[in-house]
């Protein structure tokens, strides 16, 4: 199926014939060369070294390894690396290791769907008519749900906060996430039942995400990930950013790892969203979570994002679409704080990935900090290395 079938402009995503179709699927399955701006890598300060206090999680086994960085809003003040990419082969983690950054991908896909807000392309209080006929579950139990229509059919505001009633991921999403073309998943959200009343609740949603990432194709014309490669990923210079990883890259990829039955030590394990190999161009892009990159790579969209849409003398964002993505947008009455596409707090905003990778960027301080590591979880005390790290940073660059 061509990604870009039924790209129009009036963010109609599918047609009857398509829905009768894809009802069909769901019964039966229900029963350039472009240089790259280079890293500004401040002088090494000995008195500054992050990853001394990092190594005891590495010895106890608890942490594989970990690539960390620290940025002003125009330089690197911090680029180290700890442990091993590859515990068995004893390979050292290196400093442009590659990792797959999953939900990180989110705040990118919210970026470039901001772009086209700021061209007038979109407006985010549009409803999408896609999902016009969509329902709502009013209550019910395990054999019987009764539905009713929703207040208001959701709107791009709502799928980029995760407040649009949407599920997590559509049945089809078998067995991995990345195997039905993006026009596909979405037809599919739009004919599950909305969880809640739009506007109403939170509830974390690759749904949501994934149809901001088709809402991109239909309005910019061309497929998703073609966008996010013109348009935000090669002009803010992030060349190892990528949803399918070359071999030579994949030299690069640190292992993942879990911990062992015993849960006193590692393990390996795969990336279970995705399917394998990570080099095929037959896998899907996810623009809720399919990303992979390098802590340089996320640093410039992380330099962007603390400059107000601008880095190197370039603008991306408009400071009123930087400003939307990093306000909260998630009802007072629920404890999480989410923008669009972004966590927020305290004078901070950023995001982080199922394997434990994260972002965060420090408006107080002006500072941002990125951690890499490829963990579906941790044995004893490894998920306080990022703390270790978060603290030993603060200490020595927010002055």
């Amino acid at each position: 199926m061509d990604r870009r079938e039924s790209l129009r402009p009036n963010i109609i995503l599918t047609t009857p014939h398509h829905v009768s179709r894809l009802r069909g699927l769901l019964l039966l399955m229900a029963g350039a060369l472009v240089l790259a701006v280079p890293l500004r890598l401040a002088a090494a300060d000995p008195s500054k070294t992050l990853t001394a206090d990092l190594q005891p999680f590495v010895d106890n086994h608890t942490l594989a390894g970990a690539v960390v960085l620290v940025a002003s809003s125009n330089r690197v003040l911090a680029l180290e690396a700890v442990g091993y990419m590859d515990i068995a082969a004893k390979r050292p983690m290196r400093t442009d290791a590659l990792f797959w950054i999953a939900s990180q991908s989110k705040p990118m896909t919210a970026a470039a769907l901001m772009m086209l807000v700021d061209e007038g392309k979109v407006k985010l209080e549009n409803y999408l008519p896609e999902f016009k006929g969509q329902w709502l579950k009013a209550e019910g139990d395990a054999e019987h749900v009764l539905l009713k229509k929703p207040a208001h059919p959701i709107t791009v505001r709502n799928v980029l906060s995760h407040t649009s009633g949407l599920p997590f991921s559509s049945p089809i999403e078998q067995p991995t996430l990345d195997v039905l073309p993006l026009a596909a998943r979405v037809r599919s959200y739009a004919m599950l039942a909305l969880e809640f009343e739009p506007d109403s609740k939170y509830q974390y949603s690759n749904a949501g995400i994934n149809t901001a990432g088709r809402i991109i194709e239909v309005v910019s014309g061309m497929p998703y990930e073609q966008f996010m490669d013109q348009r935000l990923l090669k002009p803010l210079g992030m060349k190892d950013t990528t949803f399918w990883p070359t071999a030579k890259q994949v030299q690069r990829l640190a292992k993942s790892y879990k911990a062992n039955a015993a849960k006193n030590g590692l393990e390996d394990t795969i990336i279970t969203q995705l399917r394998y190999p990570l080099t095929d161009r037959g896998r899907e892009p996810m623009p809720a979570g399919g990303l992979f990159s390098t802590a340089a790579d996320v640093a410039r969209f992380c330099q962007m994002m603390l400059n107000r849409g601008e880095l190197d003398g370039k603008r991306y964002l408009s400071e009123d679409a930087v400003s939307q993505m990093t306000t909260r947008q998630t009802p007072g009455t629920v404890k999480e704080s989410y923008g669009l596409g972004l966590s927020i707090g305290e004078g901070e905003f950023g995001h982080g990935g199922a394997y434990a990778t994260n972002m965060t960027i420090d408006t107080q301080h002006g500072l941002v900090f990125v951690w890499m590591v490829q963990h579906a979880d941790f044995p004893g005390d490894g998920a306080k290395s990022r703390d270790a790290f978060m603290q030993a940073a603060k200490t020595s660059f927010a002055k």
